[in-house]
């Protein structure tokens, strides 16, 4: 698995959640279809009428989230960047790609449309479909930092061994210090609510 695929599952889901946030700071949510998906980037587009687009001009960060049958999810964060340079030639290759496009924007009407790409951000891939549970972290394009959430044992562990009873997924194996294994936590808390020495941290606190 790499960024591409994680952006390919979104392509093969197209329709996923955009959260943006208003002028007042106000979240919002909608469907969405990603219309687009080539070396490492996403393409979508909106109507410059609605007030998705008007979100998108004021803060282009937005967060992206789709979930396939076989219950993968992908979740991604970035910038979403208007692009100007030939509008029309990519309004027309989105609706050769997407003909459904044709039924909503008939003839010129798509033009009302302008297209978004995002060519840089985060990637998490989350597989609940295996046992124990699935994750990694993705960086595509110019972003460099991984941003990982999640818990971390510090050396003050006592290896007592009671995080590894109460871990649901089974995610820490005895070391010295104990170890998380972080493709396989589920960040629920449960070590670092019970941890007796208080030795587990939060990974963006460390």
């Amino acid at each position: 698995m790499n960024a591409q695929d994680c952006l390919n599952m979104l392509r093969e889901i197209r329709d996923v959640a955009f959260a943006t946030v208003d002028a007042d700071g106000r979240p919002h949510n909608r469907i969405i279809d990603v219309m687009i998906v080539e070396n490492e980037k996403l393409y979508f587009c909106t109507a410059r009428g609605k007030d998705f687009y008007k979100e998108l001009i004021a803060n282009p960060n937005v967060a992206i989230t789709g979930l396939n049958q076989n219950w993968q999810a992908v979740r991604l964060t970035g910038e979403a960047k208007r692009i100007t340079e030939d509008h029309d030639q990519w309004i027309d290759r989105i609706f050769e790609e997407n003909p459904s496009m044709n039924g909503v924007y008939p003839g010129d009407a798509r033009y009302i449309l302008d297209p978004f790409v995002i060519d840089a951000g985060q990637l998490e891939c989350f597989d609940l479909s295996s046992h124990p549970i699935h994750r990694e972290y993705f960086t595509f394009g110019a972003e460099k930092d991984v941003q990982t959430p999640g818990f971390l044992i510090t050396d003050s562990c006592i290896e007592c061994g009671t995080c590894q009873s109460v871990c649901p997924q089974n995610a820490i194996e005895a070391d010295s210090p104990y170890r998380i294994r972080q493709d396989a936590c589920l960040h629920c808390g449960l070590c670092y609510e019970n941890c007796p020495v208080s030795c587990i941290v939060r990974r963006d606190e460390n």
